[in-house]
């Protein structure tokens, strides 16, 4: 709940900034939404993570908390006044970016209707339909041939027409130009506006459409009332924002003022979710949490133990108040020695001999490795998932040198194959913190010492190195045995792991029981005869869909000694696999925060027609007849699916 919460924040602080005069807009690019299908994505780290339900419930909540909604959705109804604009972004099937001289900017990815109904699209469906989106723009490559902002099926059948947007669309940065200049699908600089125009985008970050619009009207390939429909759709999010209603300080959101922003809340708030963010991955018979009283020396290694900017990722704002996490660990220990080790994150040159020398002198070691923006990030896709340069061979001859099993922190967007840590007895404990923001630092120490107990989950599958065989410009999800295509992300992807999607430790242990589940069996009634074992959705319709939900209970208990936070992940899966059938799929999931040896039920609503569906080969959502089991943990119960 905090990080939906932090969102809310995020569109505060936004019209605060406006309000004092800081800020010259209120529309925001953001969220990304797209599924970080390959690890070696560079703007993966921007993303939700690899499960489409994720990605469309976090689409769904960041837009309604940055434009003022509320988090049930309602409050806002059409016309009404927007804190800020968001926008989804990248529409759609964007996940590449420069891979082996494979450019976005040209890459036309190949997608099957099957892949693009089920993992690609939910997300920008939730955004829209839900989170009621005001924005959302259009990606730079091609689908099936189309380039995607001249794509008149995607942006007005189905985004305007299908899932009623009402909003403006945008072009990524200089996405016209590409048309013409770069993947030659348009013949003139004309042609490229009149088709993205006539499909439905409205504006265009870059200069393509205000240079050739008017030649374009004048060849007679563009009409008058195109211009006028997307300066309609611009100035209509505008007027929701208030720009054209008088003095803004008697408008909706006018009263915010600048004591909001870097407000102890807001950092507190900027604490709470670094914390629950940074997953544990390996914990040695309880090595960690490290004893203040008994913890006298401590070296701190690792080129980001001390970077501000390395933990604020990609596309960060202006922090309020940053805290390395050098500086965190050192208001834990007195003594504390730090050693970068590798000159940089692609660690060309390392220090080896003098971090093993400190190594072997102090009671703990803590190394703070992994990636950086000069290794993964918008315009940089990874060819490696291993660490870069010598920071294995640092990493290993520390932890053999340190007179006690260290702690080993990633830092990093994407995952990496550290099989190797994960093996070595000599490295106690592994933390995997992402980009956790400027209260990261902060968040790491208090997990290290045990004032938190970490709960945070992997958002994506961590892939061995073997799996960089694949190509990244495969876009198929499913996997292909007869050709050895291993498929990806959990939902499809049956190969070895280094770590699975939802993994994720704690300080204490939890159990689960499933308390009841409302339906056991479900039946479904064909109203067109066919010999399918499905059912199509679309022949069901929303009443009945309405009428078949049911409920899950599931029981959690925290059988340790430690207080917690703790998300419970229910999956589904058919017992019945093939035909393109998901091993198991994420179906709900809650966060619950229990006391040692304390109990709590948690109540899942979850509809068939959404949480039992796959999508078949038309891209037409089916429910299959058959056994169902629900997961949690390690405990599953069934349920039947009839289709008569």
């Amino acid at each position: 709940m905090v990080n939906i919460i932090c969102v809310k924040v995020i569109g505060e602080e936004a019209r605060a900034l406006y309000n004092a005069g800081q800020a010259t807009g209120l529309t925001f690019w953001s969220p990304n939404i797209n599924i970080f299908r390959d690890p070696r994505w560079g703007r993966g780290q921007e993303t939700p993570g690899e499960d489409p339900l994720v990605a469309g419930k976090y689409a769904m909540l960041f837009v309604r908390g940055v434009q003022g909604d509320s988090f049930e959705g309602g409050k806002l109804g059409v016309g009404d006044h927007l804190q800020a604009s968001a926008c989804c972004k990248h529409f759609t099937a964007y996940d590449l970016d420069n891979w082996k001289g494979v450019s976005t900017l040209v890459f036309d990815a190949r997608v099957t209707l099957q892949d693009l109904a089920d993992t690609f699209q939910p997300p920008f469906h939730s955004c829209i339909v839900e989170g009621k989106a005001s924005g959302i723009m259009c990606a730079y490559n091609r689908v099936n041939g189309v380039p995607n902002c001249a794509d008149y099926n995607l942006l007005s059948k189905t985004a305007r027409g299908k899932w009623g947007f009402q909003g403006y669309i945008v072009s990524d940065c200089y996405a016209v130009a590409q048309l013409h200049d770069n993947q030659g699908y348009a013949k003139s600089p004309e042609d490229a506006v009149a088709d993205v125009l006539k499909a439905g985008m409205d504006v265009d970050c870059g200069g393509y459409v205000s240079n050739h619009t008017k030649s374009a009207i004048k060849q007679k390939k563009l009409g008058e009332s195109e211009i006028d429909r997307a300066l309609g759709n611009l100035f209509s999010v505008r007027m929701r924002l208030g720009l054209f209603n008088g003095n803004p300080l008697k408008l909706p959101y006018g009263n915010i003022g600048s004591d909001k922003v870097c407000s102890k809340e807001h950092q507190d708030l900027a604490l709470e979710a670094a914390r629950e963010g940074i997953v544990l991955l390996k914990n040695s018979v309880k090595f960690l949490p490290l004893k203040k009283s008994k913890t006298r020396s401590l070296a701190v290694v690792g080129h980001n133990a001390d970077e501000p900017q390395t933990i604020l990722g990609s596309y960060k704002g202006l922090p309020c108040n940053i805290v390395t996490p050098l500086q965190a660990l050192q208001k834990y220990v007195k003594k504390v020695r730090h050693h970068r080790g590798c000159d940089t994150a692609g660690c060309t040159s390392a220090s080896i001999d003098k971090a093993v020398r400190i190594a072997r002198v102090v009671d703990h070691v803590v190394l703070i490795i992994g990636l950086d923006q000069t290794q993964e990030r918008e315009g940089l896709d990874r060819l490696n998932l291993v660490l870069p340069g010598k920071q294995q061979e640092l990493i290993r001859k520390v932890a053999k040198a340190a007179k006690k099993p260290v702690v080993l922190v990633i830092l990093s967007g994407g995952p990496i194959d550290i099989t190797f840590a994960k093996n070595d007895n000599k490295i106690g404990s592994i933390l995997w913190a992402g980009y956790p923001g400027e209260a990261g630092g902060t968040a790491l120490a208090e997990i290290i010492f045990g004032d938190y107990n970490p709960g945070g989950r992997l958002p994506v599958t961590w892939y061995p190195q073997d799996f960089t065989k694949v190509q990244m410009v495969d876009m198929r999800m499913r996997s292909e045995p007869s050709s050895g295509y291993p498929g990806r992300t959990y939902r499809f992807y049956g190969g070895k792991k280094v770590f699975e999607f939802g993994y994720g430790l704690s300080y204490t242990n939890y159990s689960y029981n499933f308390i009841s589940v409302s339906r056991t069996n479900i039946t479904f009634y064909k109203r067109k005869s066919n010999l399918n074992s499905y059912i199509l959705v679309s022949d069901l319709g929303t009443e009945l869909c309405e009428n078949s939900k049911f409920w899950v209970t599931i029981g959690v208990e925290n059988t340790g000694m430690m207080a917690g936070r703790h998300p419970v992940l229910v999956f589904a899966k058919q017992a019945k696999l093939g035909n393109g059938k998901p091993l198991k799929q994420l179906v709900g999931f809650q966060s619950v925060k229990l006391n040692a040896k304390a109990k709590a039920e948690i109540k899942y609503e979850l509809n068939p027609c959404e949480h039992l569906t796959r999508a078949n080969e038309d891209g037409s959502m089916v429910i299959d007849e058959g056994l169902y089991y629900f997961i949690v943990g390690s405990e599953e119960y069934p349920l039947t699916v009839i289709v008569a």
